[in-house]
Order: C-alpha cells, then structure tokens, then sequence
C-alpha cells in the first residue's frame, strides 16, 4: 500500500474542524485525521507492506524548466508552496509521528510524493494499491501487475477501486493510456495547459485512434489529415513544442532513487517512549490507540 501522503494530510486538514487541537491549543486535525485514515486503510485492505510517500520537493526543478507555469499559482514566496498557516506546523508532526511508529515514511530529494508511488509501484513483485485523491496517478492503474488506486474522492471510508475498467468507461481511452490523455487535456489545478480548443472528448478521441501521444505525434509529422478529428491537427500542430516536453512533466518518475527502507507494515511502534511522548503533547491516545489496536490485529 503506497499512501499519497500530502493527499491525505491535506484532506483530512479540510475534512476535520482545526478546532480539533492538543492540550496547548495547537490545531492537531490533520494529525489525526491521517492516523484515522491510515488506521482504516490497514483495518479494510490488510497490506503486508506500507510506505507513506512524502514531498521532498512539491514542485521539482526539471518540471519547472520544462514548463514554467507548472504549479506557479500555488507558490506562496520564494519557491516555497502555500500551505494554510495552522497546517504548516501539522507537518513535521505527522512525520514524527509515523517515524515513532515504524511506518516507513519515504521522499527523496528533488521529487514528488507521485514519483515515489511510481518507482515503488514499477519496482513491486505483488499487488499494489495506491491511496490518493489526486488523478495524476490513475497513469499507473496496471490489471496484469495488478495495480490500482483507491481513490478518496468520495472519501476514506467509500474509497472508488480504479483499475483499467474505470479508466476505459470514465475516460473512453486504454486503460493505461491516463498519462497522454492528461498531457493533451491539460490541468488548471497543475499549471497545465494542454492543448488550445482540445478538450477532454476529443483528447479520448485522439488517443483511442493512435493509441499513444508518441503514435499520435508521428502520425502529425507525416503531414497527413486521416484519423484527426475536424480542426484538431491545427491545434495539435501550434501545440507542437508543449507536446515535446510535456510528458516529462506530466509521467511521474520511474527512476528515483528510494533509500533502503524497511516498508514492512509494523505490528508494534518503533519507539514506543517517543510515541508516548507525542501522544501526550499532541493529545493524541484515541487516534494513537485505535491504529495501534489495527495494527496489533
């Protein structure tokens, strides 16, 4: 099980009133939000193995010079993200917490949370469930390995099962095809434009006739009009240079260097003194106490 960990904290934040707070008044909803959460996960799907996925860096480098306007709406100052103020401190919180744990909690320097989930998703010789709200990571449903995202759109407790199914009858595309669909499509909420006056009926249409952006692509460089939607080769054509270095941008990583990390799921805390320590500081028994019930089972 790969948790898209901001995903969650971030949901959970929004989720639960910051009214919810430890004993010297500092709001602790995300905290337990996401300990509630991971509690149900391990209580409902039971993975032998667990990685909260972090971001070590939420807007690298090589996508910022590959397209400039990636995520730039959501930078606060400098190149740091706008997180709301009362959960900013939650963060390093829920690290420790996971940590006193004996959850493996993995970023890496220069990536992503979803690049991450990628490389432990391409790496895995078993089943994988990836929990996450965001649809950037529908691109690694995969039946044969199998693969699938559990995604919290409707919430942690009525998680919708993605697999090559949903994304052929939502989407009208190859079930693996998510990651060229989006690239043509484009998304406001990442800085990514997509092509000009190609929508999402015509982008399905375009990667269900080619099959591939990479086929799609050929086809546009031969010169010829068979098989482009009405007014659609223009477009692709003037998008020309997005389409080179977008899928960099859009693909999550493969490659990253993960350290060695015990991802086994714990069946008692790491460090139980600290954990101790955390739950009185952070007013945190219940949420504390019913995970590490789920994971005694």
């Amino acid at each position: 099980m790969l948790l898209d960990t901001p995903s969650l904290y971030f949901r959970a934040f929004y989720g639960i009133p910051d009214s919810v707070t430890s004993p010297d008044g500092m709001p602790v909803n995300a905290v337990r939000g996401l300990l509630d959460m991971i509690a149900t996960l391990v209580r409902r799907h039971s993975p032998a193995q667990i990685v909260a996925c972090m971001d070590a860096d939420w807007r690298p480098a090589f996508r910022v010079a590959a397209i400039p306007s990636y995520k730039a709406h959501r930078v606060a100052s400098g190149d740091e993200e706008e997180v709301p103020d009362t959960l900013a401190p939650q963060v390093p919180v829920i690290e420790e917490v996971l940590d006193a744990l004996g959850i493996a909690r993995v970023g890496v320097a220069g990536y992503e949370a979803d690049d991450v989930i990628g490389t432990y998703a391409t790496a895995a010789t078993s089943a994988v469930d990836i929990v996450t709200g965001d649809r950037d990571l529908f691109q690694l449903v995969d039946d044969e390995k199998p693969c699938r995202a559990l995604y919290t759109v409707r919430g942690i407790r009525n998680l919708q099962i993605i697999d090559e199914a949903f994304v052929r009858e939502k989407y009208g595309i190859p079930g693996r095809a998510y990651a060229d669909f989006a690239t043509l499509r484009g998304d406001p909420s990442d800085g990514l434009p997509g092509v000009a006056g190609i929508g999402e009926k015509t982008a399905a249409a375009l990667i269900t006739r080619f099959g591939s952006l990479t086929a799609l692509l050929a086809a546009l460089d031969d010169g010829g009009a068979d098989g482009f939607p009405a007014g659609a080769r223009n477009k692709l054509a003037a998008a020309r240079d997005y389409l080179e270095v977008a899928p960099a941008v859009v693909r999550v990583a493969h490659d990253v260097p993960v350290p060695d990390a015990d991802i086994t799921l714990p069946a008692a805390p790491r460090d139980p003194e600290r954990l101790v320590a955390l739950s009185e500081k952070y007013g945190l028994d219940s949420p504390l106490n019913r995970l590490l019930a789920t994971l005694t089972r």
